[in-house]
């Protein structure tokens, strides 16, 4: 019997294609080389294209073909492939790791077939006045022409089978087009042949084929085979066994639910699929409300005291989660979270699916379970709840200034724009007492106060952070100079790639501070945080920014927020518990810093 383990294993065994295209390619160099140098044949008829192209070119012509051989030079590959990377695992809505490993393993990949094949081949360049530089390798394939297929055709790649935009035939077209034209610029400056150049695209296409039949097969399948399996997209309907539960205090399945809905984070077609996985899971009476400037979480807090609420369900970001668990906080009432804002930071932190219609789904047929809410209050600002992070300083600067506009249009990487004009902000002066203990004195550029830890792209800020921990982790950050930021920055890379294992040190004991990459970073661990501010900071909670002040003072609710997961916060996506829960129980510590 076939299992889905093996299925899924089976693409991988492709990349012993490599060596064989590897040996390929050099027996073809080996051959182009020596049939040329008969001087007969068609081969013979390239010489004389090199020398007439040399003889008529012009400025015009020397310009544009030196534009075309820079963008696919090896600068301008690395380049726009590390940005390209970075783009595929930090926009939203969730890192895509498969695409960003595709794109840059098929342009390592072709450029390691590359300097193996010119190792053996050793074919002349044409004899003709060359207008670049002659690098120390043979003429067959072209590495411009090879980088550019693997770059721009991966990009076409991507673009034609991870996007539905009416236009990505037009754009993927204009990306194939780039290659030729890097070859024919390739020749036309007398740095190739044309059989050079061939032999690079079919080096770059093949490794397009066996590095997209490796890190690409079957994904997105899963969830287009679980949008087929009812008509409009939702799960089949819970069994009957599974509904209502009796006085005993079993969770229960059906009853009365208020979807609070954002307008742009949740559009018509996602609403639509909402209303239906909601009736069948069996919840008949809906009642929905938008949230607007005035009420961000729309009529909730009315239906709450009305009574005769079942689930609360927040379509919407990180801002309209906050405000839903503000609600309903202390109510017993569960809340179900639709993540489709810019960060979802909390349905990440919980292990939700990225899709919000699965994580809809996942979640209707999970348990209940008891999360910690984090409550801060300060001059000017009144006492006000938060599920994953509050900041003062740098980050509540970003989310300032970040513009609702290209929120809408570039997602996450719009805050990553607005932080770049804070980056020469001073150094804030700032007192923190934990636990009613002595004062510490510190400088800091921000200092982040969390119920769970992840950002995008999994940066783990917080890694001992816990939605349900009964406790609040407290990061300063305070880089000083280039190396300072050098530091931090390769302390959460390494946190975010080989986690749990990076970074290990001890946990931050009462009051007692870890300070790691060269006290760029400083931890602490508290039930109950106060901050004071030798001048007045910008303050922020969940993405929403709260205005500036000069005090903060933050605590902890330990399970004070019912929450309906698939699993238990922390839990390994294999287990899944329904029931309810009171959130007392406490899963294994996390990993240390």
């Amino acid at each position: 019997m076939t299992t889905m383990k093996s299925r899924a294993v089976r693409p991988s065994r492709l990349v012993w294609l490599l060596p064989v295209q590897t040996a390929a390619m050099v027996l073809l160099g080996l051959w182009v080389t020596r049939v040329a140098a008969t001087g007969h044949g068609p081969l013979a008829l390239e010489d004389r294209l090199s020398r007439d192209l040399a003889t008529h070119r012009s400025p015009v012509g020397n310009a544009v073909s030196a534009g075309l051989s820079l963008l696919a030079g090896t600068e301008g590959v690395i380049a726009v492939t590390l940005v390209c990377v970075a783009a595929l695992l930090m926009l939203p809505p969730a890192p895509r790791w498969a695409e960003a490993v595709f794109l840059g393993a098929s342009v390592a990949a072709q450029s390691a077939v590359f300097l193996v094949v010119t190792s053996i081949v050793e074919r002349p360049r044409p004899d003709v006045p060359r207008l670049d530089g002659a690098p120390p390798t043979s003429s067959f394939p072209s590495g411009h022409v090879g980088g550019a297929v693997a770059l721009y055709g991966g990009l076409a790649v991507l673009l034609l089978m991870r996007t539905r935009s009416r236009r990505r035939y037009l754009m993927a077209g204009v990306l194939l087009l780039v290659p030729p034209l890097v070859g024919l610029s390739r020749i036309y400056r007398g740095m190739h042949h044309p059989s050079d150049v061939l032999g690079a695209l079919l080096n770059g296409a093949v490794t397009l084929m066996v590095l997209g039949s490796v890190c690409l097969a079957g994904r997105g399948g899963a969830e287009a085979r679980a949008r087929r399996r009812t008509p409009d997209g939702g799960a089949a309907a819970v069994p009957a066994g599974r509904g209502r539960s009796g006085p005993a205090g079993g969770l229960r399945r059906s009853g009365s639910v208020v979807v609070v809905r954002h307008p742009h984070g949740c559009p018509d077609e996602l609403a639509d699929r909402v209303r239906a996985l909601l009736l069948r899971h069996g919840f008949t009476d809906q009642r929905w409300t938008s949230t607007t400037a005035d009420r961000p979480c729309g009529s909730l807090p009315q239906e709450c005291g009305a009574g005769n609420v079942d689930l609360v369900v927040a379509c919407g970001g990180d801002g309209t989660v906050r405000v839903c668990a503000d609600a309903v906080a202390g109510t017993g009432i569960p809340l179900v979270l639709v993540p489709c804002g810019t960060g979802n930071l909390l349905a990440r932190n919980l292990g939700l699916p990225s899709d919000p219609a699965t994580a809809l789904d996942e979640a209707l047929a999970g348990g209940d379970f008891g999360i910690d809410v984090g409550r801060i209050e300060g001059d000017g600002l009144p006492p006000t709840r938060f599920t994953v992070m509050a900041g003062v300083g740098f980050d509540a600067a970003m989310v300032r200034d970040a513009s609702p506009a290209l929120k809408d249009r570039l997602g996450w990487a719009a805050y990553a724009l607005a932080a770049a004009r804070h980056l020469r902000d001073p150094r804030m002066r700032l007192t923190l007492r934990l636990d009613g203990g002595r004062p510490i004195r510190r400088r800091a550029r921000m200092v982040v106060l969390g119920n769970a830890g992840e950002l995008r792209a999994g940066l783990d800020l917080l890694p001992r952070a816990r939605p349900d921990s009964g406790r609040l982790e407290v990061v300063l950050f305070d880089p000083r100079g280039a190396a300072g930021w050098l530091a931090a920055v390769a302390h959460l890379a390494a946190r975010t790639v080989r986690r749990p294992a990076a970074a290990r040190v001890p946990a931050p004991g009462p009051g007692g501070p870890v300070s790691v990459a060269g006290g760029s970073l400083e931890y602490f661990s508290a039930g109950r945080i106060e901050l004071r501010f030798a001048r007045a900071q910008d303050r922020e909670a969940d993405g929403d920014s709260l205005g500036g002040g000069t005090r903060l003072t933050a605590g902890i609710e330990p399970g004070a927020l019912r929450m309906r997961l698939p699993r238990a916060p922390g839990a390994p996506a294999e287990v899944a518990a329904p029931g309810v829960h009171d959130g007392t129980s406490r899963t294994a510590p996390a990993a240390h810093l």
